[in-house]
This record gives C-alpha cells, structure tokens and sequence, in this order.
C-alpha cells in the first residue's frame, strides 16, 4: 500500500512539474518574438553592448534588463534605462504586448517625435514607470494617471511635454508614492486636487510654468517628505499648513513669486529649506532655531527685514549651508557668538556684516561668499589659518578691506577681492588659483613674474589699480587663461607676444594703459578671443587687419592710440564675421572709408530679432565691459556683446564720400564718423538703418540736401550734423520734432524746424537803403559786372601782372564806385568765409575736448 501511495505521489509530482513546465515554457518564445521587434524598431549604436545578451539561443527572461516572475514565466519587469535607443514608440509597438510588466524604465534613451500611447494605460499591473529624459513630446495621456497599482512615476527631463494636471481624484493617489514631473509644461494653476495625494512622498513639480497660488490642500500629504515646486510663477502665500507636515524633509519652493510672511516652522524633521528668489517679507521666524536636522537653509533674494542675530543659527549643529543674501536684514552678534562648526557654505552678501568673528570656529568653510558689506582693515590671522586646507571659494569684494599682504589658502580656486581700499603690492594667490579678481583697488608697484606660476588662471581681472611697470609676457604661456583684464592702470612698455596656439583667451583689455609698440600679431593664435580692447594707450601701428581671421571676435576697440595709416583689408573672403563692435576713434588713420572693410561684417547686416540683452548675462564672476560714445556721452557698457552693435570712426583723418554700403549695416545702434574730412553728399542709403539710435556725422565737408529717407529712422535718439555744408530742407515728423537748433548749427544752408529760417518761400524782400541812390540802376551796370568778371579770368590765364594791368585800363575808362564796391565785397566774403572756418575749427574742438 505504501508503494502504491509513493508511485502516485510521484506521478503527480511528475505531472505537476510537467505542468509548471509547460506555463513557464509557452509565453517564453510569444515574449522573445515580443521584445525582439521591439528592439528592432530602433536604431541602436553598433558599439553599445547592453544588447549583446539579446540572443534567441537563450532564454529571455536571461537577457539585460528582463526579468520575469519566477513561477509563470511572465516578464515583469524591463529596464532599457541609457540603452541607447533611437527612435519612434507608437500605439502599435509591440511593447504593448508585455501585458503583465510591473516596472518599465525606457529612460534616458531618444524617442524624439514620439508622443506618450495612451497604450501605457493598458500596463495594469504597472507599479514603476520611467520615461524621463527621453525626449517625448505632446500631451500626457490622461491613461497614465489612472493606473490602479502605479507607485512611481517618472516623466521629467522631456521639455516638449506637455498636459493638464488632473483636477479630479486619480484611481491610482492611494498607492502613489513618488510623481516626478519636473520640466513638464502644464501652463496652468495648481489644481485642489493636489491634496487627494495622500500617500504620496516625493512631490517634484519644478519648472512645470505651475501659475497661481499654492492650493491650501496641500495641507492634506501627511505623509510627504520631499515637496518640490521650485522654478514656477506661483504667487501669494504659502499655506499655513506647510510647515506643519508632520514627515517633511524637503521643500523647495525657490523662483517663485510667493509674498507674505513665514509662519513658525511646526515640524522638526527639516532639513532642507529653499525659500530664495521670491517676495517673501517681514522678520525671520524664531522657530528656525529649533530645527535640529536642518542643513541646508536658503532665504536669499527676498525682502525680509529687521536684525539677526547669530544665536538664531548656533543651535543648528548640523547645517552645512546657510544662505541670507540681498534682503533687508542687519547681521549682528550680540551675544559673541560663533556659527556651528558643521558649517561649509555659508552666503551672507549685503547683510551689514562688519567683522568675522562669528566664523571662528567654522574650520570646515569651503565657500564663503560676504561681498557688499562693511569689513574692514585686514582678515585676521585665525581665519588663513582655520581655512588653509578646505577654503575654494572666497568673495569678500565691495567691503572696505585695506591690506592683504599673503592669501596662504592651499585649496583656493577661486578668490574675489574686487571693490575693497586695497593698498600695497599685488598679492599672489596659490597656485590652486583659477579665478582671481581684484580690480578696483589702489594696488601699486610692478606685477611679478611669479603670477605665471598660476598655470590653471581661467580669469585674471587685474583693472582699475594703479600697477606699474611691464605686463609679464609668460601670461601669454597660460593657454587655460579665458580673461585677462588689466584696464585702467599705469603699465607701459609692450604688449605681451607669447599668445600661442591652444590659447583659450576669449576677452583681453588692456585699455587706459600706457603701453606702446605694435599689436602683436601673435593674437591671431588666440581663436576664441571675442572681446580686445586696446584703447587708450600709446600703440604706434597701422590697421591689423589680421585680426580679421579670428573667427569669433565681436568687439574691437583701438580707440585714442598713434595707430595711422589707410585701412586696409585682406582679399579673404571671411574676414570680421561676427564684429559687432569696432572702435578706432582718436587715431590718425587716413584715405578713403574703408568699403571693403564694410563688406565683410555680416554680423551687422542682419538684424537677429531673438538677440536680446538677457541671451547674454556673462560669465557667473565676470562681465565684459567696454567704454563707448553712445549718445554724445561715453560710458562703460557691462554685458556688451548683444547689447550694442557700434561703428566709432571718429576723430581721424578719412576723406572722401560716405561709402553707400554702410546702409547695408542694419543692425547699427551707434554710427559715429564726426570729425573727419569727408565730402559729398549723405548717402540716402543710410535711411536703411532702421535701429539706429544715435548718428554722428558732424564736422565734416558734407554737402547737399538731409536725405528725405532719415524721417523714418524712429528709433534716433542722439542726431548731430553740425558743421557741415549742408543745405535744403530738414525732414520732418517722427523724430525730428525732438532734435534741437545744435544738430544742425554751422549749417546755414539748412531750413525748417527748429533753424529760425522758414523752409517755405524762401525769397527775402528788403527795403532799398540809402545806398541805393549812389548804385543807381544795377541793371545799367550788368554790362561792365560782366566785362569785369572777364578781366579777372584773363588776369587769371595771363598772368597777374597782364591781368591788373588789364583791370587798371578797364578802371581808368569805368565806373569805380562799381568796382570798389566789388572788391569791398570779395574782401568781406573772404574775411567771413576765414572766420567761419576758424569758428568751425574751434566749436570742433571743442566738441572734441568735450
């Protein structure tokens, strides 16, 4: 009996593993078939191996990224995350047909003009979807949110996604643990609905252009840790209930456009509180010193007002940064009290600090960031020496220091003493160094060679000191070197010639100097430069037109130097393709107006409609700046490469006509050629510079009428065509009707508003004087005006001594009152036309000394 009941429980065993054979078996080779068309209908990089596995000789559910349930065989779970796909996923794909997935991760790959199935909807055993960063475009199908076992899911990093938030309770908010959304166009308020999320945690909704206030609902997610809506437009206050989570961790709600005040902080669990960029107000709540946990606090850039005290941070003895910038508020420390030594970012700009003591026992500082403050004297002692083995970030710019002498930071990379009364010589950062700035100070004395020793400089800003002495020509050797600034000292002798191939220079200036010599045509080496400003200085050289073979140069600015000569440029076709900027006023350069040159600059003869201020905010520690005459006033332009588009050729010595071409340059906001020796009549193509705003052709030999075409500039502001020969009528209308008698003063030619005379009829009646009766009849008189004025010219071709002879003969048989009056005349006119030269030449001056 017993081996009776032992043969058939191995029948059944038998049977049974034939049976779990079978189930595991059969949907095998449906979901080989499945997932191999799927790959198929990609396009996949020859040299990726994450598909090496894929091979039909083994079983699927031993491929990468498969995994299938160990007891029906299904596959459950797929994670092609980075696997390189490139493609399209539509309703059709055989994806679709893997109906018992539990977790899909199709991340990070490239489904470019794919828009989301509503297909995804049909995955109901889904608990984990990841399609972030994959290039997915269009509208969120509402499918996915209605998932009954979604637990997590990922749809941000796709910038052409697009939906509605639901405003409706989803099927799957009771399981809900992480929504990640970040990047995620809604373009819509926040619905109410955002509190049916009850059992979410992990809330991430930033840059989604969320609009409106925050929902008071919110309130609802007792289970949230980490609240992320940062980067939107979500206005008024935050609700109350916020800071009362019970599990909150996390809340980020910077970049917005929140207002208010801030309630007590009720929930101890903090520890990241990111609250800057808004319009938050009144004091900081005292609540913040029981925050325990908290290590990351940022307030910065809002308005929130009154003293703060030290003590309100020294109990929080696990915060690493702590932030209070640019609002209203006055740091003080009453009580002498230091911030934890946890301590490692720390961003107090414009807080009223007045010394650093509070820092002493903060030994772990990496970035200490106090510009726009009030300390003074010297950085003491304690302080080089707590931070020499971890300080990298040091700015201390715009406060009132007066000395220092060493900077023994063996860490330091990036140091910024700008705007202090720094007084002595040049101190030398360590070699760690890669950004230092210290322009606006009193510096004095020679810069040493030994600065050359900073191999890894990315940005030397040296300007506005009173240095002397040579510039070390191994900077040149630098190649890591982007900025190189020294404007405005006392250095002299040559500019370096070391620039070398590999140079990563992009802006140099050494305006306001005193060097001379030639322009080192080792520049051309520097491919990247974009900003050279030489002006200013003592350059005796003709035009370097080989600087028009770097490739990305927008601003050159040669202005107030020796430089002479023709301008002259190369038969390369590519020359100054993206010049925005050329100033070369207060030279002696000579001939024509460059035409050719005029050719080249296609940067100016497109108007970008897109190339607006905010598309250049300069380097996060650096901004170019260049001094120009825009306006009739000169003035320092910070972030200048798309700001201006100028042409400054004044104050030399060109002759000729105004070349036609220069109407090509459409994108002109300042043309100034005043003070040369141009000629002829004012090109009507100029009525093509549709956003010029200020236009100087004064004191010149201009003739000929205003061009009619000027009327429709309506963007000049600034308009001088003084001291000239101009005469006609002046256009009217538009703005005309705002430029005043000095735009057109030495110009007696000129009518109309505002000149006094009338640009109507224009003949001038008078009563006869007195004379009169001495001239009797003028017309009697025509006959011997004529023979007179043949005279002249026979003197004229003869010979002076026939042609006064002649005119004596000619005096002694005619009418002498006639021809005294004519010399009387000729001898006012001469005299006149003297003076008014002298008086040109002098206004001229004038102008220019101005």
């Amino acid at each position: 009996m017993k081996l009776k009941m032992g043969y058939a429980v191995m029948l059944l065993i038998v049977f049974l593993c034939h049976e779990v054979s079978s189930i595991s078996i059969l949907p095998h080779k449906h979901q080989t078939i499945s997932l191999l068309k799927f790959k198929q209908s990609f396009t996949i990089d020859p040299s990726a191996s994450y598909f090496l596995s894929w091979d039909t000789s083994r079983d699927c559910c031993s491929w990468n990224g498969v995994v299938c349930d160990g007891i029906t065989g299904h596959v459950i779970e797929l994670d092609l995350g980075g696997s390189g796909l490139v493609g399209t996923i539509d309703s059709n794909s055989s994806l679709f047909q893997l109906s018992h997935l539990q977790t899909l991760d199709l991340s990070r790959n490239n489904f470019s003009n794919s828009h989301i199935s509503p297909e995804f909807g049909k995955f109901s055993s889904l608990k984990h979807l990841d399609l972030s960063g994959s290039y997915f475009s269009g509208q969120i199908p509402s499918e996915i949110f209605h998932l009954p076992n979604l637990e997590a899911l990922y749809l941000e990093n796709n910038d052409q996604l697009s939906g509605h938030f639901p405003k409706i309770k989803w099927n799957s908010s009771a399981s809900l643990i992480t929504l990640h959304l970040s990047g995620v166009n809604f373009s819509d308020n926040l619905p109410e609905s955002i509190g049916y999320l009850t059992s979410v945690r992990y809330l991430y909704l930033s840059d989604c252009n969320l609009r409106g206030p925050i929902p008071e609902s919110i309130s609802n997610l007792t289970r949230i840790e980490s609240l992320d809506l940062q980067i939107n437009s979500l206005n008024g206050t935050i609700p109350s209930g916020v800071f009362s989570l019970p599990l909150l961790i996390s809340i980020y709600l910077r970049d917005n456009q929140l207002q208010g005040q801030l309630e007590d902080f009720k929930s101890n669990s903090l520890n990241e509180i990111l609250l800057d960029d808004n319009q938050l107000q009144g004091h900081l709540p005292h609540s913040i010193q029981n925050q325990v946990s908290l290590s990351w606090l940022d307030l910065s850039f809002n308005n929130f007002s009154g003293r703060v005290d030290v003590s309100l941070f020294s109990n929080l003895i696990q915060l690493r940064h702590l932030s209070l910038s640019y609002n209203n508020i006055s740091l003080t420390n009453d009580n002498n009290i230091t911030l934890p030594d946890s301590l490692v970012e720390l961003e107090l700009a414009a807080c009223e600090v007045k010394e650093l003591e509070f820092l002493r026992s903060a030994k772990l500082l990496r970035q200490l960031d106090l510009p726009n403050n009030k300390i003074q004297g010297r950085i003491p002692g304690w302080a080089w020496s707590n931070w020499n083995l971890s300080m990298t970030y040091l700015n201390l710019s715009h406060n009132m220091l007066t000395s220092v002498d060493l900077i023994p930071l063996q860490s330091l990379q990036i140091i910024d003493l700008r705007s202090n009364l720094l007084q002595g010589s040049l101190p030398i950062p360590p070699n760690s160094t890669t950004y230092f700035f210290i322009s606006h100070n009193n510096l004095t004395g020679e810069i040493p060679s030994s600065i050359c020793n900073l191999t890894s400089l990315v940005m030397l800003d040296l300007g506005r000191n009173n240095l002397r002495g040579e510039i070390p020509q191994c900077l040149g050797n630098i190649t890591a070197l982007e900025v190189l600034d020294m404007h405005h000292n006392n250095l002299s002798g040559n500019i370096p010639t070391t620039f070398r191939n590999g140079s990563s220079l992009s802006s140099l200036n050494f305006h306001g100097n005193k060097l001379e010599g030639k322009i080192p045509q080792s520049l051309t080496s520097c491919k990247q430069l974009e900003v050279l400003d030489l002006g200013d200085n003592h350059l005796n050289d003709t035009f370097p037109v080989w600087l028009g073979t770097l490739p990305q140069l927008k601003v050159l600015s040669l202005r107030f130097n020796k430089l002479h000569g023709p301008i002259r440029t190369s038969r390369i076709e590519n020359m100054f393709p993206e010049l925005r900027i050329i100033d070369l006023s207060y030279n002696a350069f000579s001939g024509n107006l460059p035409s050719s040159l005029f050719q080249h600059l296609k940067a100016m003869r497109t108007i970008d409609l897109s190339m607006e201020a905010s598309r250049y905010d300069g380097d996060r520690y650096y901004q170019d700046s260049i001094a120009v005459v825009s306006k009739g006033y000169e003035r320092e332009v910070v972030r200048i490469l798309f700001l201006y588009t100028t042409i400054d050729l004044s104050n030399n010595k060109f002759e000729g006509h105004i070349p036609t071409i220069m109407g090509d340059l459409i994108a002109l906001r300042v043309l100034n050629i005043s003070h040369n020796g141009l000629e002829g009549p004012i090109p009507s193509s100029l009525g093509s510079l549709s956003l010029v705003e200020s236009l100087d052709l004064s004191c010149n030999h201009l003739v000929g009428e205003i061009p009619a075409q000027f009327a429709s500039l309506t963007s000049l502001e600034v308009f001088n065509l003084s001291y000239n020969h101009l005469e006609g009528c002046i256009p009217q209308g538009n703005q005309f009707q705002t430029f005043e008698n000095n735009s057109y003063e030495g110009n007696d030619g000129l009518r109309g508003f505002p000149v006094s005379k009338s640009c109507g009829d224009d003949h001038v009646s008078g009563t006869k004087s007195a004379v009169s009766g001495q001239l009797d009849d003028e017309d009697s008189n025509s006959e011997f005006l004529s023979d007179f004025r043949k005279a002249a010219l026979m003197g004229y071709g003869s010979g002076l001594c026939i042609g006064f002879s002649i005119v004596y003969f000619m005096i002694s048989t005619g009418k002498p009152i006639w021809l005294a009056r004519i010399i009387v005349e000729l001898e006012h006119k001469i005299m006149m036309g003297r003076r008014k030269k002298q008086r040109r030449q002098r206004n001229c001056r004038r102008r220019n000394n101005h």
